[in-house]
């Protein structure tokens, strides 16, 4: 069974469009997107504002570099979700893939509560992406002839698995196997309990 998930790309420099990136979360998270200026994103990893500029031409373009991944990660587990088959392996399998996605960005997720304002004015352009993607993976969760009730698990499923974006605020020492354990065994729960009340 093959789930795919967005890799990191480093490409020439991407050490250094890495460490960028990285100080960058690091400042935005703490002091705020605005507060934060370029000057302190660069002499956090040791270069020029000039440098900073060859790597990244703005701090949108900067902020975008920290939201994208995410981004990117959804639009890949649901690039082939079709050829997984929709029983509880595959569907445990596909939610194991967003999860781990989620984790991997959580140092990005803990700006996002931070910084909400910056980060919906961001996204503005990468909306309808994020959308599609999340739609798809819904709809596929809920399986085929969902109804209301099936889309509405679908969805929380989703929110659950959420979590784990926001956990370094919420959570800040969950171990990231417990994250996947936990989350993972919830959002199974939320798709497949059905009559509780």
């Amino acid at each position: 069974m093959a789930v795919r998930a967005a890799s990191d790309t480093v490409t020439a420099g991407g050490g250094t469009k890495i460490a960028i990136r990285d100080a960058a979360v690091r400042l935005f998270g703490a002091k705020g997107f605005e507060q934060t200026s370029l000057r302190e994103v660069a002499d956090a990893v040791g270069i020029t504002k000039a440098s900073l500029y060859y790597h990244y031409a703005s701090k949108l373009d900067l902020l975008l570099a920290i939201i994208d991944p995410i981004i990117d990660h959804m639009r890949a587990v649901v690039e082939d979700i079709d050829a997984v088959p929709h029983n509880a392996e595959g569907v445990r399998a596909v939610l194991r893939t967003y999860l781990r996605g989620m984790i991997r960005n959580r140092d990005a997720g803990a700006l996002c509560v931070r910084d909400t304002v910056a980060i919906i004015n961001a996204m503005a352009d990468r909306y309808p992406d994020m959308m599609d993607s999340n739609q798809r993976l819904r709809s596929w969760l809920a399986g085929p002839d969902a109804d209301d009730e099936a889309m509405l698990r679908a969805c929380a499923a989703l929110e659950v698995l959420g979590v784990a974006l926001l956990s370094k605020e919420f959570v800040p020492g969950a171990a990231d196997s417990l994250l996947e354990s936990t989350l993972l065994d919830a959002a199974t729960c939320v798709l497949t309990a059905r009559g509780a009340a």
